[in-house]
């Protein structure tokens, strides 16, 4: 572990900067804590909740320090059907469910299958959450007054106007406080977060979801279970390499995904929804000097303490207040330069990253979004890969002979073309098929290798195989058939 991150520097390497990011956090934390509340289709109490408790057990159980996670749009969007049609209480066993396959996916070290999604993939799921943060926000824009019109525009110029004069403040808490104070003041009829449900007046307590113990309950939770496990894990380990590189020092990715279960099982048990880190928070936190796990506890911590003793006055913010701090957040989160450089980036990288916006954006699934990605960066580049393979040849001195010089990977996706490189008519007494610059991957592979040598063979021909390289000679060894007794019986008497 890096000298600069032993347990006690964790926490208290860098206290005055982790207690000031720690505040700046919290106060820019309740106003989305709140919104993505409302996208999941619950109380704001339910994302204020899940906030405090996610944000104040990772700082003690993550492998990120400075990262702060809490209820987040990616994972509010998950949870809707599930809420509209199964109600509050089944959110509660998700979530819980949720932490458990965290924690399972932390111990099998699963992280390391990040390693497998591309940068087109992962800057296709941060545009389709973008618009998805967006289109949740157009059932509060249509069919309403104007005033909501001209308070939503006015919150925008006050959030991208306002660090012009200072920085210390979070933009969004300001449009909020300021709508706030109009509304108030002027008395302007417009929705309120009071409208969408009662915000918690107390600290929050220990309690088991109110729900059937049967299998019929796994059936229903089980699938948004996974699926927020999935997103929610995807999200944070996206967002850890993020503040590793703005920090420039390591992190426990293991450990942050069972981390977030832990974090996720504790929130499902006091009445909060699930989540994971947020890109944007944690951002933030860096920014504003936060290093150490000091800065999200202190997060967590402050809020629900303005939460529950500020309650009156939250309750008093007008939704059009939110609408323009999550249009802030979607125009935020969403990669324009991704856009400017379709005409410059290779193809294959642009459709990779079209594909996982469209199916994440029609399905409203963030991960069969990224598994449709994932696959296409798969299929693209098995297919560069395949095109690599050279086979040339050379003939012996009297023309009865012939060497086959291989290079390149053979594999599912090239076997057909290194088969089709062979010519089988040509009358020869000796073949030599030289193979010291390719490598044989898989059963494919093999079973290429043993169709050339067969009809090689049945040609008359006598055939060599030279330069096979450790790991290939392994599995040509233990799957090929060609070196065989009965070789073509084996082959099906192809």
């Amino acid at each position: 572990m890096n000298s600069a991150y032993r347990p006690g520097q964790e926490w208290f390497g860098n206290v005055r900067g982790d207690l000031l990011a720690g505040l700046v956090v919290a106060l820019a934390l309740i106003p989305e804590a709140i919104a993505f509340s409302i996208i999941a289709g619950v109380d704001p109490k339910v994302g204020l909740y899940a906030s405090f408790s996610i944000a104040t057990v990772i700082a003690f159980a993550g492998g990120r320090p400075g990262m702060i996670s809490a209820a987040t749009g990616a994972m509010a969007l998950v949870m809707v059907d599930l809420v509209r049609d199964h109600g509050l209480q089944y959110l509660l066993a998700a979530t819980i469910l949720t932490g458990v396959l965290q924690i399972m996916a932390g111990v099998l070290k699963l992280g390391t299958l990040m390693r497998f999604v591309s940068r087109s993939v992962i800057t296709g799921f941060v545009n389709a959450l973008a618009i998805l943060i967006f289109m949740a926000q157009l059932p509060e824009l249509i069919g309403v007054s104007s005033m909501v019109y001209v308070m939503t525009a006015a919150g925008l110029a006050i959030i991208y106007l306002f660090p012009y004069l200072t920085r210390s403040i979070p933009s969004p808490l300001v449009a909020i406080v300021v709508l706030t104070a109009v509304a108030v003041g002027f008395d302007i009829d417009v929705r309120t977060v009071g409208d969408m449900g009662e915000l918690p007046d107390s600290l929050p307590v220990f309690l088991l979801p109110d729900v059937p113990l049967n299998l019929e309950t796994l059936r229903i939770v089980l699938p948004v279970s996974i699926t927020l496990a999935i997103v929610g894990l995807l999200e944070s380990l996206l967002t850890a390499q993020i503040v590793d590189d703005l920090t420039d020092t390591p992190s426990n990715k293991h450990r942050e995904s069972a981390g977030q279960g832990i974090a996720n099982i504790a929130t499902g048990f006091i009445g909060g929804m699930a989540g994971c880190a947020m890109i944007g928070q944690s951002v933030i936190n860096v920014k504003s000097g936060g290093r150490g796990r000091l800065s999200t506890l202190v997060a967590g911590v402050v809020l629900l303490i303005l939460v529950v003793f500020a309650g009156p006055w939250v309750k008093q913010i007008p939704m059009a207040a939110l609408v323009a701090v999550m249009i802030m957040v979607s125009i935020g989160t969403f990669s324009w330069s991704s856009i400017r450089n379709l005409h410059t980036h290779p193809r294959t990288s642009s459709i990779v990253m079209i594909g996982t916006v469209a199916v994440t954006v029609v399905t409203h699934d963030l991960a069969k979004g990224v598994l449709t990605g994932v696959l296409l960066s798969a299929l693209f580049f098995a297919r560069k890969v395949g095109r690599v393979l050279h086979v040339g040849s050379t003939p012996g001195e009297g023309g009865r002979s012939r060497e086959y010089v291989v290079t390149g990977q053979v594999f599912f996706a090239s076997a057909d073309a290194f088969v089709s490189a062979f010519d089988f008519k040509e009358a020869l007494e000796h073949v030599t098929i030289d193979v010291r610059g390719a490598h044989f991957w898989d059963l494919s592979a093999v079973g290429a290798l043993d169709k050339v040598v067969l009809k090689f063979r049945r040609e008359g021909a006598r055939v060599d195989i030279v330069g096979l390289n450790d790991a290939s000679a392994t599995i040509v060894d233990r799957l090929g058939v060609h070196d065989k007794p009965d070789a073509e019986r084996l082959m099906g008497g192809h």
